[in-house]
């Protein structure tokens, strides 16, 4: 804990994390305020809702390579400031337009696609902000306390938000959504001088966006990983935008019970962040993929288990490895890959790993139609343990060790 303490006592950490607590609060109860906006809304409906939120992921892929060189370029911090500032500042005129009732469908695309674009930057120049706050042998504990409490954060966001719709509506929380990421933005963009633009260069954006890539294709067992958790990412996004819902209204009780398999991932979240404060696996691909098979158990029970309460189980133990990712699969980025194309790699990553998302959340209403919810469910977990062996077996993924004093 004398890492967590020496860590908090950062003034300038302590500000990133004040503004990552108040924009995830937002986060919380955004995603649900604007689907019940969409829902109630006049003239509203669930295939308008899919295709404003579809838009904003579309955009994100096409964006987020340039992201990656946007950030490098022009500082980190800087640029993850302005683009929450500016996301917030379209998503608030958003949400006080749905206060008259109906918001015409062409800004709710524009709006949606904006943070779709503005996201493809923010996540890059994120990732370069805790290599500055902290030292290197604590990115770990880093990234995991900020993931632990932007965790909590989420879940208090989403009960309050759901409070605040029930009793205000959904433009009351969209309000506060929007406003949530300017406040945020305001504080980040104060520690700027933390990650200063490089001197000026003759290479174009272009240049840039081919050296990014080259960097991320020369780590063979980030190329691997990226592409094949893409295929784990795909079913995990099917199962929480539209399978998981769907089951359990056919098998359980509708929403309450795809709430308390969801509380349960949450808490999951928190205590994968706990454990990833504390251990340092000396092989962190290995460690990390060989408890990605927690997905396959999560998706067998949820195939055939009758029980809300062992379902929630598996999502628990689901949600501690999908947190461990996020923190110790930041802090190898941070470490093995060159500071000054740290962002440009991680657009790649993270377009690399959202690119089959839409191909799930599309795909998996058609096809537990045709073949059934439990059948799609045994599939998924086929495709899961055979994609995952598969990395396992590569000699770059298996070995993978920090670099000492990288």
């Amino acid at each position: 804990m004398s890492s967590v303490r020496a860590i908090l006592s950062r003034r300038n950490f302590q500000k990133f994390l004040a503004a990552r607590l108040i924009s995830n609060f937002g986060n919380g109860m955004g995603t649900i305020a604007l689907a019940f906006g969409i829902l109630h809304m006049r003239g509203g409906s669930a295939t308008e809702l899919g295709i404003v939120v579809g838009s904003t992921t579309v955009a994100y892929l096409f964006v987020s390579p340039l992201g990656g060189v946007i950030a490098d370029r022009y500082g980190r911090i800087r640029m993850a400031a302005i683009t929450d500032i500016w996301g917030g500042v379209v998503l608030l005129i958003q949400a006080i337009w749905f206060t008259t009732g109906h918001v015409p469908f062409w800004f709710l695309l524009l709006a949606q696609m904006n943070f779709g674009v503005m996201w493809a930057i923010f996540w890059p120049s994120l990732a370069g902000v805790v290599p500055a706050l902290v030292e290197e042998d604590q990115l770990t504990s880093g990234n995991a306390l900020t993931q632990m409490m932007s965790n909590l954060m989420l879940i208090l966001g989403s009960t309050v938000g759901g409070w605040i719709i029930a009793t205000h509506g959904s433009s009351a929380a969209l309000i506060i959504d929007a406003s949530t990421f300017i406040v945020a933005g305001g504080i980040v963009i104060t520690l700027r001088h933390l990650t200063l633009a490089p001197d000026p260069t003759e290479n174009t954006m272009l240049d840039d966006l081919l050296h990014g890539w080259k960097v991320f294709l020369s780590f063979r067992w980030i190329v691997i990983v990226v592409f094949g958790f893409s295929s784990v990412f795909m079913c995990w996004s099917a199962i929480d935008s539209v399978l998981g819902p769907l089951l359990a209204i056919k098998k359980f009780h509708g929403a309450s019970s795809w709430a308390t398999i969801l509380a349960a991932e949450f808490f999951g979240y928190l205590a994968g962040s706990l454990i990833a404060i504390k251990i340092r696996p000396k092989y962190p691909m290995r460690f990390l993929l060989l408890g990605t098979y927690a997905i396959c158990g999560y998706l067998l029970a949820l195939a055939f288990s009758n029980s809300v309460f062992v379902i929630a189980i598996f999502a628990f133990a689901f949600g501690v490895n999908f947190d461990l990712w996020g923190a110790i699969w930041s802090s190898a980025l941070q470490r093995e890959v060159p500071k000054e194309s740290l962002s440009r790699v991680s657009a790649f990553d993270g377009m690399g790993t959202l690119l089959t998302r839409p191909i799930g959340v599309a795909l998996a209403g058609p096809l537990s139609s045709s073949i059934g919810l439990k059948s799609t469910f045994v599939w998924m977990a086929v495709l899961s343990a055979l994609v995952v062996t598969a990395m396992l077996a590569s000699p770059s993924v298996w070995r993978m060790q920090l670099t000492e004093n990288s």
